[in-house]
Formats: structure tokens, sequence, C-alpha cells
């Protein structure tokens, strides 16, 4: 008897050495269906609970995922480290994915930007919002989006158009060398900070982010992107 792989399960093996790493925080409501629909393609997924109060961490231990958690809520840069740390430490893993958990991300921006990296030999693939139709994004938070890209000097130098956009790719080599050190959300303008700096291969792809009710009651306030502003000054003048 011949037994043929279906096309789900000869992807899952296609991508063994791919890790998705998910910070969450208090996504109960739509968790699970965010894991179930990366695992349908990539067999392993990393999910750190931050001190979630909600069930979240319950909602992840039904499924296949690796589930780490923190005990207190540290903040998603700290949760990305620890998550980027432990699929690090994984026999095989030599492609590491960042995703969000709220259901913004696509697992088909994941595939394009697999295929990107091995096409330009980059060692970091990040995604931007702002290469394609950018119907979708809201006012506010393009403006702010499109001002930090546009007053950061690292992410100027590097040329990106979203340069905190949660979905990046990195191989064995960026990832060995990145330590996220900021716990809270200026993690983003240090790791443009840190690529700045490291002589890397980066390109940027053009991802759709899926703005539903759920993830723009959980996304970040203007307020929160002058934060980000205030963070990435901070930074750069750290580096």
């Amino acid at each position: 008897m011949v037994v043929t792989a279906t096309p789900a399960l000869g992807r899952r093996r296609a991508y063994r050495d791919v890790w998705i790493i998910i910070p969450v925080y208090n996504e109960a409501p739509v968790i699970g269906g965010v894991v179930t629909e990366v695992l349908r393609t990539f067999p392993n997924v990393v999910c750190v609970d931050d001190g979630s109060s909600d069930g979240s961490a319950e909602r992840i231990a039904a499924t296949r995922a690796h589930l780490l958690r923190h005990p207190v809520n540290l903040g998603q840069g700290a949760a990305l480290e620890t998550g980027l740390r432990y699929a690090l430490a994984q026999p095989g893993a030599e492609r590491f994915v960042t995703f969000d958990a709220d259901g913004q991300h696509r697992v088909d921006d994941v595939l394009a930007m697999l295929d990107l990296a091995g096409q330009r030999s980059a060692d970091v693939v990040l995604g931007s919002r702002f290469l394609g139709p950018e119907g979708e994004v809201p006012w506010q938070k393009r403006i702010v989006l499109r001002t930090a890209a546009a007053v950061s000097p690292t992410a100027r130098r590097l040329k990106l158009s979203d340069a905190h956009n949660g979905l990046r790719l990195f191989n064995r080599k960026a990832a060995s060398r990145l330590h996220i050190t900021m716990n809270g959300m200026a993690h983003a303008s240090e790791i443009t900070g840190f690529l700045a700096r490291s002589g890397l291969r980066v390109a940027e792809a053009p991802v759709t982010i899926r703005y539903t009710d759920y993830s723009r009651t959980k996304g970040q306030s203007l307020m929160n992107g002058v934060n980000i502003l205030f963070d990435l000054s901070f930074t750069n003048k750290k580096g």
C-alpha cells in the first residue's frame, strides 16, 4: 500500500526547521484559533504566556504548541526574548518567526517571507504593511508608524517603511546575535537599532494586517504610539 502525504502534512515536514514565536497577554478569546491555524503549516510553535489572567494559557495548552509562562506580566519584549531563547535551544531549529497573538498576521505572509529570504539570501525579513495597499490601516496608526520610520535614524539607514511590525523572520545567525533587553513595546526600536549595526542582510516583505474588531480593541492607542516615538528616541541615543 502506498501512503500519500496530504499537502498540509507535506508543508509541516518542509518547515520543521521553522519556529513560530508568539508572545501572549490576555488573548483567551482568539489565541486557540490563532495557534491552530499556524500549526496547520508549521509544526513548531512556542507561545509565551506573559502573566495572563484570562485563561490564555489554558487555551494554548489545549493545542500542540509549546507553552512557556511568565508568572507576572513583563512585556512583549521580554516574552519574545524568552520564546527566542527557547526556540534556539531546540534541535534542528534554523529559522525563527515572531507572530502576534491577536489574529492580525497571516500564515501566507510567513510563507512569502521565507521564500523571499531564500531568493535574496537575507538573514532577516521584516514585514511591512506599507509596501502594498494601505486601505486597512487605520489613519491614526498609519501616521504614527510612518512618523516612527521617518524620524528613526536606524530605520532610515535600513530603508524601512514599517519599523514596528510584529511579523519578523530571522535565520539562526541573526537570532543568535539578537538579545532583546527592552521588555515593553520599545523592543521594536531596539531590534531595528541592532539590525542597523549588525551588518546582517535585511529585507522587507509586503504583508497584510487583518484589522478585526477584536484586534482593533487590542491595538496600540495614539498615546502608545507617542510612547513608541519617545522610546525610539531614547534607544537611538543609547546606540
